[in-house]
């Protein structure tokens, strides 16, 4: 087994880092990594912001609901950016609405996704921590005057990188029978029954933001997030549309 898979199934969320700063040469390693990214049909329609100012970082950790975010050495928040393609085509003459499609929002936001994914195996090869934070998306709105965006730009997710402080489990994950299908989508006739040994085993783990308490079984966690829907994100759809985009469905 190669490191680079070593790496990936040892991988864990790291919340604590020591209040080192990353080496400027390996930070633009990390970003050389993400540039290097594949992209939708190589419109690299992805960007990130790295947040370095103190006051903004602790704004931003207000958002998440997360004191620890405001102290990861580096605070990086990856965006769709449409905004640059849709100048660089306007200097040409060209003018096409199809430039706020949900088909290239969608393309920014995988190409987002990929890009942070790229940075984290980076990141951990170097031996150093991350976290995601898709907590940044609790208040978009906010998030995206925080940030200055523009129109036709749009947040994906956060990630806090540097040098781990801690040393958390493992987190234990579905078996892929339930996640992995062949030709088309597998239907189980009782999920509770095929999730029970994952149950237990989630049971037994604890997560270090409550290092004395056992966490809830994955299936009550199901139903604890679909009780609690945060009412912000809920209408994130109306943030997306306040950015610029065209969310209507029939393409016109």
């Amino acid at each position: 087994m190669n490191e680079m898979i070593k790496k990936q199934l040892a991988h864990r969320t790291i919340r604590e880092f020591k209040d080192e700063r990353i080496p400027e040469e390996m930070f633009s390693l990390l970003m050389e990594a993400g540039r290097r990214t594949a992209s939708s049909t190589g419109m690299q329609a992805s960007s990130i912001i790295r947040v370095t100012d103190k006051e903004l970082r602790r704004e931003i950790a207000l958002i998440c609901n997360q004191e620890y975010v405001q102290r990861a050495p580096e605070l990086l928040i990856f965006i769709v950016d449409l905004y640059r393609n849709k100048k660089i085509a306007n200097e040409k003459q060209c003018f096409e609405t199809s430039a706020s499609d949900m088909d290239r929002f969608f393309s920014g936001f995988t190409d987002a996704c990929i890009m942070a994914q790229n940075i984290v195996n980076a990141a951990e090869s170097m031996e150093l921590g991350s976290v995601y934070l898709g907590s940044v998306l609790n208040d978009s709105e906010k998030l995206c005057k925080l940030l200055k965006l523009p129109e036709l730009t749009f947040p994906v997710v956060g990630l806090g990188i540097g040098y781990p402080n801690q040393n958390p489990q493992i987190k234990p994950k579905i078996d892929m029978e339930l996640r992995v299908f062949e030709n088309e989508y597998k239907i189980f006739d009782n999920y509770l029954k095929e999730l029970k040994d994952y149950d237990e085993e989630m049971h037994t783990y604890y997560d270090l933001r409550e290092a004395n308490k056992r966490v809830d079984t994955f299936s009550d966690q199901v139903v604890t997030r679909m009780k609690n829907p945060n009412p912000k994100r809920a209408r994130m759809l109306n943030n997306i549309e306040e950015q610029g985009f065209d969310l209507n469905v029939d393409g016109r």
